[in-house]
């Protein structure tokens, strides 16, 4: 159990470094409102989730651990719904419903779809 913990801190842990430092590079080329890094890493952690769950199902992932650590771990740090959230209000109170509307739906529908592409992927290979 605590092998287990170690493993989803550690994956936890380089996630959330690799959300900052995207965020960041985001940030660093597009000034607007539009919380673009957020979408872009919820996107991508979707993304890989739907990888790591089918390379799982596929046996590729066999390893129990490595899924901790991948999917819990990695893609528990990497995505973010609190920031998701707390930008959301934000543009609410700015009045940019807008913005708002865009944001979520987009977030939810662009998340899936990428979930489905990483599972058709590799169930493609």
């Amino acid at each position: 159990m605590l092998r287990h913990v170690i493993l989803i801190a550690f994956g936890g842990g380089m996630g959330s470094v690799c959300r900052y430092y995207g965020q960041l590079l985001v940030a660093r080329y597009l000034a607007h409102p539009f919380p673009l890094g957020t979408l872009l890493v919820n996107v991508l952690g979707c993304l890989l989730i739907g990888l790591f769950y089918a390379a799982a199902e596929r046996g590729t992932i066999a390893s129990p651990e490595l899924r901790l650590l991948l999917t819990t771990g990695f893609c528990g740090g990497f995505t973010t719904f609190s920031t998701f959230s707390y930008e959301t209000i934000t543009l609410l109170e700015n009045g940019q419903y807008g913005l708002v509307l865009l944001y979520v739906v987009g977030s939810v529908l662009l998340g899936l779809l990428a979930t489905f592409a990483g599972v058709a992927l590799v169930r493609a290979l």
